[in-house]
């Protein structure tokens, strides 16, 4: 399989669940300007949307989108646990864990790091802060699935990572302090994010930065 990704983008989760899972996957880096790989290849002939990630199969086949992408590789692996069966209520939950973070977290955060969104920087930090303090009081465990990682987690860590470049205090919520620096700490995390030229550069050792020039 190949990932296609940038560094430190939303398609670290991917990346990072291909490592719990002890996937083999190739990792392809996408030049944001050019849309090229590292070969010259177009990789708008793999996605006409521009964005990262894909997954390209070994059959061919292009998955887009990533939550369906983590969704597809825990399903590869399911004894695992990081997704619940199929047609249970708990894949349910987590099919509303990860629309929720797409939609209400992922969007927005990617939109205050936007120059050109600056005048409406107000209003989008107090729709963040209002769904983040929406999480923290769903919290019941360690995880969003509560005792149980699932493919939901690092999806949330990655955009949450964003925070330093976003200019969002996640001081404000402790909770979410605390659980960065747990899925920060696992090992397929620390693998991933070393994969992709990342380091912890704050003393607390929550968020990853490019180690890059």
């Amino acid at each position: 399989m190949k990932l296609y990704m940038h560094a430190g983008a939303c398609s670290l989760s991917p990346h990072i669940v291909c490592r719990e899972l002890d996937l083999p996957v190739e990792l392809v880096e996408v030049d944001r300007r050019t849309h090229r790989t590292p070969g010259g290849a177009d990789y708008l002939a793999v996605n006409g949307n521009g964005y990262v990630p894909a997954l390209a199969l070994d059959d061919g086949t292009v998955l887009i989108e990533g939550p369906a992408i983590v969704q597809y590789l825990a399903d590869l692996r399911p004894a695992a646990g990081l997704a619940p069966p199929s047609g249970t209520l708990d894949r349910t939950r987590l099919h509303s864990w990860l629309n929720f973070i797409t939609s209400e977290l992922h969007k927005p955060l990617a939109m205050l790091m936007d120059p050109a969104m600056q005048p409406a920087r107000a209003p989008l930090v107090a729709k963040v802060s209002k769904r983040l303090d929406w999480v923290v009081a769903q919290l019941t465990g360690p995880y969003l699935m509560g005792e149980r990682f699932t493919v939901a987690d690092p999806y949330l860590f990655v955009c949450l990572n964003w925070s330093p470049y976003n200019k969002l205090e996640l001081e404000r919520w402790p909770a979410l302090i605390e659980f960065m620096r747990r899925i920060g700490d696992r090992p397929a995390v620390r693998a991933a994010t070393a994969a992709e030229g990342l380091a912890k550069p704050d003393p607390a050792g929550v968020f990853f930065a490019s180690t890059r020039a």
